[in-house]
């Protein structure tokens, strides 16, 4: 895994990102200048649109979810992207090409010269995503533990991530009981050492229930990470692997003594400015939308066009959530908050349209200017969930240490939550941004939710 401000993303996954840049950006100076008479004096002044071109091509497929090391796409749903981020690039390509300093002799040539490599990347990155049984890069990895905990680490790690290839479990010889036979435990009888070098295992995951008393081997383990092989603790291998911070890995210490959570004047001042200039952007480009969709909530009637909502915010202070009204106007005529659910008949018609395309959420535009919220953070909650997730819940307060946002990491790595079992689910994507969080990450969010918007993924 390679950290870039505080993100972790998988060196496999950088690889991908560098090798379609290249391959954009070569692309377009062989397409243009293949029939010049100077190859390298075409090439030089087609460079800065050949790298612009690749630049916004990397920021459509990463919208599109393309370089997700971890997701549940089918072969289908990622062609579909395909052709989706085909279409958006195309046109920028049309237009690089009417914009180059130069006079093309041959510009339907260049055009379709593009327009086939651009198939060929976006062919290799579909096949390059369902591919991970045979790719010969798999991860091998070992759990070191036989107990309730190392079950529930293997089974998480199988079920998340398609590139890992579970080689067994592995018995402290101080453990109590070793549970690990029926689920794949390799012979204890060898040392952790000899195990590694016999399975050619990548990495060592620790999955202990208990630390003290001797039972974690640390000359054993030590002898492995100096061999190469990587050793960690599960809550650490979640968070880097999966984005996540689990809750049935990780401890109150682990938290306090890590590092992370860093919340300085700097960070503060640089969120705040970046909301009030992206916020303002987007208030302007959004415009035309935001009067259509108050018109259209007008004409349906029964209601209000926007509807004002308490929620809980930065430090667990109040504050009002305004939105497009998209339920009627009797919801909750009973008075007892309650989660949307799933083709939920409160919802009117022009309210599953907007929910779908996300366009309720814009009104939060202002509430971002005002200093209630970012672009980017946790959701926020009703008073009434929060004081029972709380109490359900390890952790969750640690959500409140940062502004709720319009979007978020949890937002675009998991479907619309509408139970205990959903928001704890969710949680777990909120503490890592709020452990994580850095203006690279929110710049990473907010494309990904331009993708979320444009497949109209999650919403009820």
């Amino acid at each position: 895994m390679i950290r870039i401000f505080n993100h972790y993303i998988h060196g496999r996954t950088l690889s991908q990102i560098v090798l379609d840049f290249g391959l954009i950006t070569g692309i377009v100076i062989m397409a243009v200048g293949w029939r010049e008479p100077s190859l390298p004096a075409a090439a030089s002044q087609c460079l800065p649109w050949a790298v612009l071109l690749g630049a916004c091509a990397l920021l459509i497929n990463v919208a599109l979810g393309f370089y997700q090391r971890v997701h549940n796409r089918s072969v289908g749903q990622s062609r579909a992207r395909a052709v989706l981020s085909l279409f958006l690039i195309l046109p920028l390509s049309y237009v690089a090409l009417h914009f180059l300093p130069m006079a093309l002799e041959h510009l339907e040539f260049a055009a379709l010269g593009i327009a086939a490599g651009l198939v060929g990347m976006l062919s290799h990155r579909v096949h390059a995503g369902h591919s991970h049984a045979e790719s010969n890069g798999r991860q091998r990895v070992l759990v070191f533990g036989s107990g309730a905990q190392a079950k529930v680490v293997g089974r998480a790690l199988q079920k998340s991530d398609p590139r890992i290839e579970l080689v067994g479990y592995y018995a402290s010889p101080n453990e109590a009981v070793d549970q690990s036979a029926s689920w794949g435990g390799v012979a204890s009888r060898a040392s952790l050492t000899e195990v590694v070098a016999q399975h050619g295992v990548d990495e060592s995951v620790g999955a202990l229930a208990v630390r003290r008393g001797g039972s974690m081997p640390l000359r054993e383990l030590l002898d492995c990470k100096l061999k190469g092989i990587r050793v960690v603790d599960m809550a650490t291998h979640f968070e880097q692997t999966l984005g996540q911070i689990r809750l049935d890995s990780v401890s109150a210490g682990w938290l306090v003594f890590g590092d992370g959570f860093n919340q300085g004047f700097l960070r503060t001042i640089v969120k705040r400015a970046f909301d009030i200039v992206c916020a303002t952007a987007l208030i302007v480009l959004a415009s035309p939308v935001i009067v259509v969709t108050a018109a259209v909530v007008m004409l349906e009637g029964s209601g209000p066009i926007l509807y004002r909502q308490q929620r809980v915010g930065l430090h667990g202070r109040l504050f009002h959530v305004v939105k497009f009204r998209s339920m009627r106007a009797d919801a909750e005529k009973d008075g007892t908050p309650r989660w949307a659910a799933a083709k939920d008949n409160r919802v009117t018609r022009v309210g599953r349209v907007i929910r779908k395309l996300r366009i309720d959420e814009l009104p939060q535009l202002f509430s971002v200017l005002a200093g209630h919220m970012s672009l980017v953070g946790p959701r926020p909650e009703r008073p009434y969930f929060v004081d029972s997730l709380t109490k359900e819940l390890p952790y969750f307060a640690a959500r409140h240490s940062v502004k709720p946002g319009v979007t978020g990491w949890a937002q675009v790595r998991y479907h619309y939550g509408a139970s205990v079992e959903d928001a704890a689910q969710k949680l777990q994507y909120d503490l890592y941004y709020v452990k994580n969080h850095t203006l690279f990450l929110d710049m990473v969010i907010l494309f990904e939710t331009v993708g979320v918007v444009l497949l109209a993924k999650g919403a009820v």
